[in-house]
């Protein structure tokens, strides 16, 4: 008798852990060598050796950075998480509308959980990483539980033991808990950067040494961009026992430098004010630059030339330690367009090429950021005072640090997507706010913040903050606020000076382009909350006894899996994140056979959790023709027929996956 493939009448079940790291990078190895892979598909190394001939290493002592620690980061970075985010409508800003978001939770369980959905979406990466300062740093005591550790942390569920706690400098492995803290997250974060993406890390002197060797591993030492020296204090501290501390670094790397490039930046006034017209050069004002490089003439043979000098009619040649920095043909362009300056009284003994400000639009950023171009920490603690008054958080970096790096790295006509993952006070997401509002652009934030209580004799919880995320959601919440005050203002009055056009009014279009921006953006001025808990589905537990009662228990569980408390959204958004669609992707309700499915990305995805489903459901669904749809597992109630026909209507349909939770 012919029987059925079971595994041709039976639906797939959605994977609820998040992105498989390892896996991913298993295909990608097996992508580009083939000829590697075992019968069992797994990677053959001594082929792999072979195929990459001499390229592979095989010494034992090579340069390279180790500590205490690092091999468990890779057990830390591979291991999946079973964790959810819960969506907070009542937390949030315009939730049904924005596409910003705010996330409360531990930033390497989030970063993991955003791998499918985000992988390869972020413009640009802001982070202001604790300093390891001895008291300002908490961490999970045991990597291997991360998500158990918040849990309990938060007091999601009932144990003990699993603490976050101060790295102090009387631990032996001080600056190794501080690696171990950041590779990992650095590595997760690589993955979710575009290939014209980069990162910028705020650090102290305290660990920019390791942190740009970590930084070399995970992002490659040929990605490195640049160590900006950030001018963070107006005046010195004069009670300092050796230095006064008056900088921070902010460290630069690209994901593909190649790819990557830095936007200019407007030019201040002092900049301008060094072009000068000394000799009434028709092409306007202009300034000079050196005419060598510093290359030597063994180095570069072809920029070892003379030029004549036209007031002299003498050969000049450069150095042979510094020769020049364009090659001949584009010297002699420069002479022909009288380019080449000798000096006021034209006997100087090496030409400079003139810089005409016409010519200019944008300058170059610099590696040195003084405060009165992006602000100090004074600045910053004032900035936040004036949304929220005395919280006493200590350290937050103000809005122009920030607004600096979006300038450089984001275009306003896109939509930059920005990650901050250690958000602290909310700079990251009070700065794309602001400039967005300046400049007419369409940037969008993801912040993640670690519910770190606020000490109870705190300024912060005194005014009622209990967490540092509680910090970070009000300050946006007030910024927002702000920003529609001001909007409010200007459009009474715009609106009083357009009220005297009698078309606007009859189509109804004044509102709607006096709201938008010059760009015809309309801002977004909101967020969505997200908190990180277990997920709402509760799995197979392999490690549970094995006697009769607790089979039976996991029997149950496995059968009405989806846990006490949970709503239809908390489901909605974990099936979404665990698909791979954006948090922040449109789910548009319909109503089918009498009952309810949700169309994600304009029909593209189904989701049905209904705990009733129907043939006429079914039907109706594949209908849609849409690529995917997931069901509730428990909406079969035990019909094998059912799902059976499900699976091959689905089939007949064009519907390319078809899976139940």
């Amino acid at each position: 008798m012919y029987m059925k493939d079971p595994a041709k009448t039976q639906p797939e079940k959605l994977d609820l852990r998040s992105h498989d790291i390892a896996e991913g990078k298993r295909q990608e190895l097996l992508r580009l060598f083939p000829e590697t892979r075992t019968e069992g598909g797994k990677i053959d190394f001594d082929r792999l050796k072979l195929a990459l001939g001499e390229a592979v290493d095989v010494g034992k002592e090579r340069y390279g950075m180790t500590w205490p620690g690092k091999a468990d980061c890779f057990k830390t970075i591979q291991m999946p998480s079973l964790g959810t985010l819960r969506p907070c409508p009542e937390e949030s800003v315009n939730f049904d509308t924005s596409e910003n978001l705010i996330i409360e939770g531990d930033n390497l369980e989030a970063l993991k959980l955003l791998q499918k959905s985000y992988l390869g979406k972020i413009k640009m990466i802001y982070i202001d990483p604790p300093y390891n300062t001895g008291s300002d740093f908490i961490y999970p005591d045991n990597y291997t539980e991360s998500l158990q550790t918040y849990l309990e942390y938060t007091g999601q569920v009932d144990a003990q033991g699993k603490k976050f706690s101060t790295n102090t400098e009387t631990d032996g492995r001080f600056h190794s808990k501080w690696l171990n803290m950041m590779y990992p997250r650095l590595y997760l974060a690589r993955n979710l950067l575009r290939e014209d993406g980069v990162i910028f890390i705020t650090v102290d002197n305290q660990e920019v040494d390791n942190l740009k060797k970590v930084g070399h591993e995970v992002f490659g030492e040929e990605n490195f961009v640049s160590g900006v020296v950030w001018q963070k204090k107006v005046s010195p501290a004069n009670d300092a026992k050796w230095f006064s501390s008056d900088h921070d670094y902010v460290i630069v790397y690209a994901r593909n430098k190649d790819v990557w490039r830095p936007n200019g930046l407007d030019r201040s006034e002092a900049q301008t004010a060094y072009y000068k017209n000394p000799d009434k050069d028709p092409r306007g004002d202009w300034n000079s630059a050196t005419y060598t490089c510093n290359k030597s003439r063994s180095e570069r043979p072809n920029l070892y030339y003379p030029i004549t000098n036209p007031h002299t009619g003498q050969e000049v040649w450069p150095k042979e330690t510094a020769v020049w920095k364009y090659a001949k043909s584009i010297s002699d362009q420069h002479q022909k367009e009288n380019r080449l300056y000798w000096g006021a009284d034209g006997q100087a003994q090496f030409p400079r090429i003139k810089l005409f400000l016409a010519e200019m639009d944008k300058v170059v950023p610099r590696s040195i950021w003084g405060y009165a171009d992006v602000g100090h920490t004074q600045e910053a603690t004032s900035e936040l005072r004036a949304l929220l008054g005395d919280t006493g958080f200590d350290t937050p970096k103000p809005s122009r640090l920030v607004k600096r790096i979006l300038e450089i790295t984001g275009n306003e006509d896109d939509e930059t997507l920005v990650l901050d993952f250690f958000a602290g006070s909310g700079t990251t997401a009070h700065a794309v706010l602001d400039l967005n509002k300046q400049d007419g652009g369409n940037r969008k934030f993801i912040l993640v913040q670690l519910p770190e209580p606020c000490s109870p004799g705190s300024a912060a919880y005194k005014a009622g903050f209990k967490t540092i995320a509680d910090i970070c959601k009000e300050r946006v919440r007030r910024v927002i606020k702000k920003l529609n005050e001001e909007d409010a203002q200007t459009f009474q009055g715009r609106r009083s000076r357009e009220s005297g056009n009698p078309d606007l009014f009859a189509t109804g279009g004044l509102d709607s382009r006096l709201r938008g921006n010059d760009k015809g953006n309309t801002p977004d001025l909101g967020f969505r909350v997200f908190k990180l808990a277990e997920s709402n589905f509760t799995p197979w537990d392999a490690e549970a006894p094995q006697d009769a009662v607790s089979l039976a228990k996991q029997l149950e569980l496995h059968i009405h899996h989806v846990r006490d408390g949970r709503t239809e959204l908390d489901l909605l958004y974990e099936i979404l994140l665990k698909s791979g669609f954006p948090l922040t992707t449109p789910v548009e309700p319909l109503t089918l056979a009498g009952k309810q499915v949700h169309s994600v990305a304009g029909g593209a995805l189904l989701i049905c959790l209904e705990r009733e489903l129907t043939l006429e459901l079914i039907r109706a669904m594949a209908e849609k023709k849409p690529e995917r749809v997931v069901c509730l597992d428990e909406g079969f109630a035990g019909n094998d027929q059912l799902k059976a026909n499900a699976v091959q209507i689905f089939k007949t349909k064009g519907v390319t996956s078809f899976k139940t939770v």
